[in-house]
């Protein structure tokens, strides 16, 4: 769960709710990067069924239990050390989670059985047909490892015939439009000061490394990832067809121009901020910025000439784009250019790309040692091509009426217990206090799946050529978001499809979206108790409630803008509060010599922080409505059922590379914080476990932390 840019795909056919390129603030609950380079292609680790109470099934996994670690000192590992202990991590995952994984990997399941049971007797043009053809021709390994590389040359060739800058310009909006973002990024965003209103955004993009701290830092462990990057980069030029020496050449140019746009790009705190993201200018405001780029030549090439109203997301970086074109000759930029259509496509070509661009992003940036399978390679591209299309037979495969039912209850008594919260803060006064009733009173709850189904008719899709398939997707969401500025806003939109393992709270629309993907066990089962279900999703959905009043949430008002609502002794208050939440988490290592990032992670803390307390709340809420007394032999209390079912749907090891990786780009704190983190600032978990003052899990006076 995080606020962050939401960006549409760059290279990957698409990213659930990320992408490149575009602004718009959406808290998710971040389990996307769990995913990165893969899915195993062995059989997963699986848990044993969870563990019957006599003949109870409680939801919890006993077995997962580590008892002899004592709960008051590290719950996590109380709640997990069984799991932990008896879980491998695959070779083809940087991570493994009893929750995210596994629900992750069972979806994967679901959606491969869809996708064989269509067939080629499928209408020609119709949606199955496009899942039939798109699947299909990225599980022909054979054909792309004979056809992709002269596909790319093919593609590449235009690039070439650029003489000047205009032509530049053109092949940018080409290259935008199905490789990736070259760069920059250009998307759709709604307004932050008029939401209502759909606008054009501009925004940092460009670089290979994940993040521009790869290119900016200097210690030993940086200098060693820039190197291997450069090498990597030679590499992939090579099997494009440049020769070795040129390719070494080649690769300093293009390090060189993504080192410069680094230098210029805003870093991951000061994105947090979303009066830093907003600068509502004019297209001649953006010309000012970045004088030397033909912005009227590339937004007609793009299919976007009218277009006048920009926010541009970072001006110290259009800042640095202008000097990058100023400095760098007409030849650089082609090289550059030309590197980043093959490294946003490298995944879809023949087996050597695969295997190199693997080698770098997975194996030495996360310690992921082996690729995982086509087929769920395939079944990621073909999800975010058509996810809408493929979504529609999952949900009538997984998630029935009554289940919606139930996770609306939920997400009703969520909402209910953040009113009693609010209307009993003692440091917040009437006027702010009415206006967070207000915002909260308007979120709007999206659960399950759109009513709405997307259009594909647009979409041209063969049997081919996977490559193909892959650009024109791209391109068709391109231009599927960039329609919409200017017209209305559509409120029936959702960021993620159905199947998707996450959820997320977008402020500027002041909703939630919980997908049916998420709902599904161990973190929400229509067969358990009802505390565990409060634990485990309760915890998500009061997660994604409290983003809408952390340190980045707060400052967007109901209708989503953003705008001031607080009385300034409020304000002050919620930041002195959330300050302390800050150092906590300050003080947390997930690796030796690796300490987290308060200020980065600082809205995720707060969102866990207040969505347990809102799922306890919420649980004795349902509770006086309607009693559900434990099934008989439970050797757990209800409180105690409620804090296992949340902590049991973190239980999560990563590798050591993953971790560190993370701890540099992820807003989200490492799931052992996640739970022992809120955890420790709640009596009701003392008194539930009967932890003494003293305890590792409890902090007491000035160390307790408490906002919502």
């Amino acid at each position: 769960m995080h606020k962050k840019i939401r960006k549409r795909s760059g290279g990957s056919s698409r990213l659930s709710r990320r992408g490149a390129g575009g602004v718009g603030l959406s808290m998710a609950l971040g389990i996307g990067l769990a995913f990165l380079g893969a899915a195993h292609g062995k059989k997963a680790p699986t848990d044993k069924p969870a563990a019957p109470a006599g003949k109870a099934d409680l939801g919890i996994d006993v077995t997962a239990l580590d008892r002899s670690v004592k709960p008051c000192d590290d719950f996590f590992r109380f709640a997990c050390g069984g799991w932990l202990t008896r879980t491998e991590i695959p070779a083809d995952r940087p991570t493994w989670s009893r929750g995210f994984s596994d629900i992750h990997e069972r979806n994967q399941t679901t959606l491969r059985a869809i996708l064989e049971e269509q067939t080629t007797q499928a209408q020609p043009g119709s949606p199955a047909r496009k899942l039939t053809d798109f699947y299909g021709a990225c599980m022909n390994e054979a054909r792309v490892d004979a056809k992709s590389k002269e596909e790319l040359a093919e593609a590449l060739k235009p690039v070439d015939a650029i003489k000047n800058l205009d032509d530049l310009a053109k092949e940018v909006a080409r290259v935008h439009q199905g490789y990736g973002n070259a760069f920059f990024g250009l998307s759709s965003q709604q307004d932050f000061k008029d939401a209502t209103k759909v606008i054009g955004g501009i925004d940092q993009s460009g670089l290979g490394l994940p993040d521009r701290d790869y290119y900016l830092k200097t210690d030993e462990k940086s200098i060693e990832i820039q190197k291997e990057y450069l090498a990597h980069v030679e590499r992939m030029m090579a099997l494009a067809g440049v020769p070795s020496a040129t390719a070494k050449q080649q690769a300093q140019t293009i390090y060189a121009i993504e080192k410069q746009l680094a230098t210029g790009s805003l870093d991951r705190v000061a994105r947090r901020d979303p009066k830093s993201l907003y600068h509502r200018e004019e297209l001649a405001g953006v010309l000012k910025r970045a004088p030397k780029f033909p912005w009227q030549t590339y937004l007609t090439a793009l299919g976007v000439g009218g277009l006048r109203e920009i926010n541009i997301v970072a001006p110290a970086f259009l800042d640095e784009f202008n000097k990058v074109l100023t400095t760098q000759s007409i030849d650089n930029l082609k090289i550059y250019l030309r590197w980043h259509m093959i490294h946003g496509v490298a995944g879809r070509l023949s087996k050597p790309f695969v295997e190199e661009n693997f080698a770098f992003y997975s194996k030495r940036l996360t310690g992921t040692a082996e690729i995982l399978p086509r087929w769920k390679r395939c079944i990621t591209a073909t999800e975010g091509a058509l996810g809408e299309a493929l979504a529609a037979r999952y949900v009538e495969k997984t998630f029935g009426a009554d289940g919606k039912v139930q996770a609306e209850q939920i997400i009703q008594d969520i909402e209910s217990a953040m009113s009693d919260s609010i209307k009993g803060l003692r440091w917040m006064d009437d006027a702010t206090r009415t206006a967070a009733l207000t915002k909260l009173s308007k979120i709007a709850n999206k659960i399950g799946y759109p009513d709405k189904a997307r259009d594909y008719s647009a979409l041209s899709i063969s049997a081919d050529s996977y490559l193909k398939n892959v650009v024109a997707a791209n391109g068709f969401e391109t231009r599927r978001d960039l329609k919409k500025i200017g017209q209305p806003l559509d409120r029936t939109e959702w960021l993620m499809t159905a199947p998707t393992v996450n959820a997320y709270y977008e402020p500027l629309l002041n909703e939630i979206v919980f997908p049916a993907g998420i709902l599904q066990p161990p973190m929400f089962s229509k067969a358990a108790v009802r505390a565990v279900n409060y634990g485990g999703i309760g915890m998500v959905m009061g997660h994604e409630v409290t983003h809408g009043f952390d340190d980045e949430g707060r400052q967007f008002d109901a209708d989503g803008n953003l705008r001031d609502w607080w009385s300034k002794s409020v304000g002050d208050d919620f930041v002195a509060k959330a300050s302390c939440v800050e150092k906590q988490y300050s003080e947390y290592s997930p690796l030796d010599g690796v300490k987290l990032d308060g200020k980065l992670t600082l809205g995720e803390n707060i969102a866990d922080l207040g969505g347990i307390k809102l799922a306890y709340q919420a649980l004795k809420l349902a509770n006086k409505r309607q009693p559900q007394p434990l099934p008989k032999g439970s050797t757990f209390t209800e409180d105690q059922l409620f804090f296992l079912g949340a902590a049991q749907s973190w239980c999560d090891k990563r590798r050591d590379e993953y971790a560190r990786m993370l701890a540099k780009i992820d807003p989200h704190s490492p799931p052992a914080f996640r739970i022992n983190g809120p955890l420790s600032n709640l009596p009701e978990f003392a008194k539930a476990f009967q932890c003494k003052a003293g305890s590792k899990m409890v902090r007491a006076g000035k160390e307790q932390c408490a906002i919502w």
